[in-house]
């Protein structure tokens, strides 16, 4: 069932982040710049540990774990937190406990959408993401318009061509 997750998931879409980082204890500055970014979330499965990678001009985490075991963790904002990871009715749902609270985050995955549901407390908030497609690495693709082209120029043209479809993607 994790294997639906697991993908390069690029924020598009978020509703009541700075509450939600308020509720948290987040500052104002952190939280100015938590908003503005749009950071991109890997899922990747190795065996049974799942890695969950969030990258961002701001900051980038990674936290590996097994479904069903705590582990600690240290959360972009720098809480030190228990956590635990389940699946549930499809959904991957992730406890994080610190000082006496405790924050929700539930991540559903509808076809090439994957909706991020944060909850603390009352504050509930809304990150929309979007699967990037899975893209050889450019260098073959690049090799691959070399293989294409008859002629220098043309190599020039369908290497330009390949670059704006990696660009429409969000790769480049």
């Amino acid at each position: 069932m994790v294997e639906a997750f697991v993908g390069t998931w690029n924020l598009k879409e978020s509703k009541n982040f700075d509450d939600y980082m308020k509720a948290l204890g987040v500052g104002f500055a952190t939280r100015q710049v938590g908003s503005m970014t749009k950071p991109t979330t890997i899922i990747s499965l190795e065996g049974d540990v799942i890695t969950l990678k969030t990258v961002s001009t701001f900051k980038t985490t990674e936290i590996k774990f097994k479904l069903e075991e705590e582990f600690d963790e240290t959360t972009a904002d720098d809480r030190k937190v228990k956590s635990l990871v389940t699946i549930d009715g499809g959904k991957l749902v992730h406890v994080q406990k610190w000082d006496g609270k405790e924050t929700t985050l539930v991540r559903e995955v509808n076809g090439n959408n994957l909706t991020l549901t944060l909850t603390l407390g009352e504050v509930v908030c809304t990150r929309s993401y979007f699967k990037v497609p899975y893209l050889k690495p450019l260098p073959e693709l690049l090799h691959h318009c070399a293989r294409a082209a008859t002629s220098p120029s043309q190599t020039i043209y369908t290497s330009q061509y390949f670059h704006h479809q990696l660009q429409e993607k969000g790769a480049v």
